[in-house]
């Protein structure tokens, strides 16, 4: 049987909330939105939780989060980086003996069960899928004057989500690629395996309502 570990991403510092509190831990109908995160993957078919925190949330996270909500999948509290990327290697570099990994951002709390386990399946045969959804909106691409340059076609245009879900070998490799390389203009783990994994990454559907919380705004819409 193949093993799964997801990665949750929680060390994030979520400067355009504009709160002291970091978004992952603001509260939400009562509990933190992390909590929604990790019950989620708690209750899917993965195999374990390896959750990576801002330098000094580990404890906390452990006391008032893992042990206190009972999440007993959650088998490593690591200490993340400066930038995301930094913190998906700490993560990836204590996975043991696992085949594949689902690297999710903390703070997209809604995550649904059937895109989870769509993306197990998928990953095992393709071994590079991302969630994305089609953008509604058109896109327009802009100079740095805001002048408009194109207009692409927006049926070829998906929003990008996270879980991401990658072969463990391939995603830690091309990590390690991309480290080595010195590249900091990384924004998504796709992003890597399009550089160093030289193997094609897949879209599978993922849903509107698996959006992230990144303003105020976002905080008021997720408690409707």
């Amino acid at each position: 049987m193949a093993k799964y570990t997801a990665i949750v991403l929680s060390a994030g510092k979520g400067s355009r909330m504009g709160s002291s509190v970091h978004k992952q831990y603001l509260l939400l109908c009562g509990r933190p939105v992390i909590y929604y995160t990790l019950k989620a993957f708690e209750e899917s078919p993965v195999d374990e939780i390896v959750l990576v925190t801002g330098e000094g949330e580990e404890e906390y996270c452990r006391k008032e989060i893992v042990e206190k909500y009972k999440l007993h999948k959650v088998t490593k509290i690591v200490k993340g980086g400066k930038e995301r990327y930094h913190s998906v290697f700490q993560g990836l570099s204590v996975c043991e003996h696992t085949d594949y990994v689902l690297i999710h951002d903390g703070a997209r709390p809604f995550i649904e069960q059937e895109v989870i386990r769509h993306i197990m399946d998928e990953v095992q045969k393709k071994h590079a899928c991302i969630a994305a959804v089609p953008v509604k909106d058109t896109i327009k691409k802009v100079d740095e004057n805001g002048k408009v340059e194109d207009t692409p076609p927006r049926k070829s245009l998906y929003t990008v989500q996270t879980p991401q879900a990658f072969s463990y070998s391939l995603i830690y490799d091309s990590y390690q690629k991309m480290i080595a390389d010195g590249r900091e203009d990384v924004t998504d783990d796709a992003m890597v395996v399009e550089a160093y994994g030289k193997v094609p990454v897949y879209v599978i559907d993922g849903s509107y309502r698996n959006f992230k919380i990144t303003t105020p705004e976002d905080l008021e819409i997720a408690k409707v």
